[in-house]
């Protein structure tokens, strides 16, 4: 079974740590990215998240949001699956929508990725 708990490496060398995962599937951590919307250094921002509650099979779904509030003015949105590859290495694999803030109604159809 897939543990979600620990530090996770994503393909753009982005670092999350997911510290404490209760016995009810809540979960917080931080997210240090390599990507940002401003091109300015990187930040840890806070996460937040829900692990859906599994028997003893089967592979873990969960999602979290990730503030960006150090250094951007959006909120990114993350769900995905863990699962363990034949050789024993643990991934996750997901799929974000990001939401930045814009001035008006008008500008909406630009705000989300």
């Amino acid at each position: 079974q897939c543990q979600l708990s620990g530090l996770w490496r994503n393909d753009q060398d982005s670092l999350m740590e997911i510290s404490v995962l209760r016995d009810n599937g809540d979960f917080h951590g931080q997210y240090l990215t390599r990507v940002t919307l401003s091109g300015g250094c990187a930040q840890v921002s806070p996460l937040r998240g829900a692990q859906q509650q599994l028997g003893e099979e089967g592979w873990p779904t969960f999602a979290f949001t990730v503030r960006w509030d150090k250094f951007s003015n959006a909120t990114t949105a993350f769900v995905g699956q863990c699962f363990v590859d034949a050789g024993g290495k643990e991934m996750l694999s997901t799929m974000w929508l990001l939401r930045e803030a814009v001035g008006s109604l008008e500008e909406d159809w630009k705000a989300t990725r």
